[in-house]
This record gives structure tokens, C-alpha cells and sequence, in this order.
């Protein structure tokens, strides 16, 4: 039986390999039932492994988008704001109106955002897992990369933050047929602030 023949030194001729994808992050708690119970609900999503100490979720083709794994000494209560790590993860929802019906999912089963902001080149929605890990769910304002860098090269030097936005309002105003793009335009920084103020750490 022949052997092919394989070279690395021809895969890195070609350019420096790069991921093909992100495919799951994991937190670590002190526990495991509350935060897959959270994680459940907040992304619909479905246990494909879990034992005593550790649950993998998810919610499409991937074997797992979240592992969430029990270690001994780790506490549950959060770590100060300042301590240097992961600042949030960031899920995205395919339009405005899956996006904005997962919010009144989520809220009428006691989950509310902490956090509800038009960036520009997307509207996010940020949530505090019971640990206090942060969760971004957006949706994509613009179809293209070129779009988003055209974005932030325009706007950004004056407002990198975003707007904050009312999201019942938003709802009244998707139901009653406001046009998408002007649903997603974010307004001009208010007068006398800066980005900062938008912030809601």
C-alpha cells in the first residue's frame, strides 16, 4: 500500500495557519446546575454531554458552543470589575426581530440586559450570568466587513462606545413597522457627553 506523501514546509509556504473557525469557550464555576440552567434558557440551547462536574451546550451543528465545568476551591461569587480577563462573549442572532423576541423571551422569565446599546455596527444587548460573566446578544447592522471598517473609520474617532437604546421602545417601534435601517441608525452622542457616559460597566 502506497503512502502519500505530506509536507508541512508546503502548508506553511502557503501563509501562516489561522483558525477556520471559533468553536466554544468554557467558564469555570463553583456551580455547574445554576449556570447550565442559565445558559439554557439564555440561548435556547441543549446539553449534548454532562456528568457531575461539567455540561457542554448547544444550539446548532457544533458538538458544544459552551462547556461549563465545576472545578474544587472555585467560588461563585464574581470577580471585581477590575481584575484584568475576559471582558464579555458575543453571540449573534440572525435579524433585529429574533434578537428583540428573544429579549421579551428572556425577560418575561425574570432576565433582563444590564446593558442595551446601538454600537453602530451592531445592537447588543449585554446580560450578567449568575456568576457575573458578561454575555453580549446582537444582531449585525451591516452585511459586509467593508461596511463595518467604513463604519469605524468615520464614526468611531468621535463615539466608540455606542448609544444606548430603550429596547420596549424599539419593540413599539419594530412592531409598528418602522423601517430596519432606520431601526439600526445610531443617533449622535447627546450634547456635552462623551463615549464613556454610554458605558454601563
Amino acid at each position: 500500500m502506497s503512502t502519500a506523501r505530506r509536507s508541512l514546509s508546503d502548508i506553511a509556504n502557503k501563509g501562516p495557519p489561522r483558525p477556520a473557525k471559533l468553536s466554544h469557550i468554557v467558564v469555570r464555576t463553583g456551580d455547574v446546575a445554576r449556570l447550565k440552567s442559565w445558559y439554557l434558557t439564555l440561548l435556547t440551547a441543549r446539553v449534548s454531554f454532562e456528568n457531575e462536574s461539567l455540561c457542554f451546550m448547544t444550539y446548532d451543528d457544533e458538538h458544544h458552543r459552551l462547556g461549563i465545568v465545576q472545578l474544587p476551591g472555585v467560588s461563585s461569587a464574581a470577580a471585581p470589575p477590575s481584575t484584568p480577563g475576559l471582558e464579555h462573549v458575543s453571540f449573534t442572532y440572525a435579524d433585529l426581530g429574533q434578537l428583540l423576541a428573544n429579549y421579551r423571551r428572556l425577560k418575561q422569565l425574570g432576565i433582563e440586559p444590564f446593558w442595551t446599546i446601538n454600537h453602530g455596527p451592531t445592537i447588543s444587548m449585554y446580560y450578567r450570568d449568575p456568576d457575573g460573566n458578561k454575555v453580549e446578544l446582537q444582531v449585525d447592522v451591516f452585511q459586509t466587513a467593508e461596511e463595518v471598517n467604513a463604519f469605524l473609520e468615520r464614526y468611531y474617532p468621535e463615539n466608540f462606545m455606542g448609544i444606548i437604546f430603550d429596547p420596549e421602545e424599539m419593540i413599539r417601534k419594530y412592531e409598528a413597522g418602522v423601517p430596519i435601517a432606520e431601526l439600526y441608525r445610531r443617533p449622535k452622542l447627546p450634547e456635552g457627553m462623551t463615549p464613556w457616559d454610554m458605558l454601563r460597566p
